[in-house]
């Protein structure tokens, strides 16, 4: 039997609870899970950015995970994102007509992440926003937040949410209009331009 001096941190082999996890790439990635909006929508619009971490590198093993109404604003109630045969159990890929509003993005090796979705609509008092919930390594529990979509500056600034925000990192939580139905937001865990991550109660 092999005898470990435990008494230098150099000479005992790294167990399980020494990673950095957990590690979301292994299951939760599907084929298309970006493709929220129906195919051929003419309404599609493409939310795309990158995860940083807390030295502004980009996380190329994040999960982004999107929820969203549809334009009327509407929580869709319809199944459809992850259909599986029940019979060989082999994924079906999302049925091309139902809009979930749900979609999981896995970034790429750059950190990059993109959802082709509809714009959502505006509910109650709120300016319209997707919800959004990060995983990543050395996250143990997931963070969440918005991406609101600029446009309406007035519903904006009556949002309930952003108006407990403070004014200098509004902008964290809002997404940059890259035109053509294009909007960039980066989400930054840590460090320099934080993003505002939300705790629900």
């Amino acid at each position: 039997m092999t005898k470990i001096d435990t008494s230098r941190p150099e000479t005992v082999l790294p167990t399980p609870s020494h990673t950095v996890g957990p590690f979301y790439g292994h299951a939760l990635p599907f084929p298309g899970g970006g493709d929220i909006a129906p195919v051929g929508h003419p309404d599609t619009i493409t939310v795309q950015g990158y995860v940083y971490d807390g030295e502004g590198n980009p996380l190329p093993d994040a999960f982004v995970e999107l929820w969203g109404a549809d334009p009327d604003g509407n929580i869709p109630q319809v199944d459809g994102s992850i259909r599986r045969d029940p019979s060989s159990g082999g994924y079906l890929g999302r049925n091309g007509v139902e809009f979930t509003g749900w979609g999981r993005i896995q970034t790429d090796a750059n950190g990059h992440w993109y959802a082709r979705t509809l714009r959502p609509g505006a509910r109650g008092r709120s300016a319209p926003y997707l919800s959004v919930c990060v995983f990543a390594r050395g996250l143990l529990v997931h963070l969440f937040t918005r991406i609101y979509l600029p446009g309406d500056e007035a519903a904006l600034a009556a949002d309930p949410v952003l108006s407990q925000v403070p004014e200098a990192r509004r902008g964290t939580l809002i997404a940059k209009d890259d035109g053509k139905g294009t909007y960039r937001f980066d989400i930054r865990l840590q460090g320099e331009g934080e993003t505002v991550f939300l705790e629900f109660q």
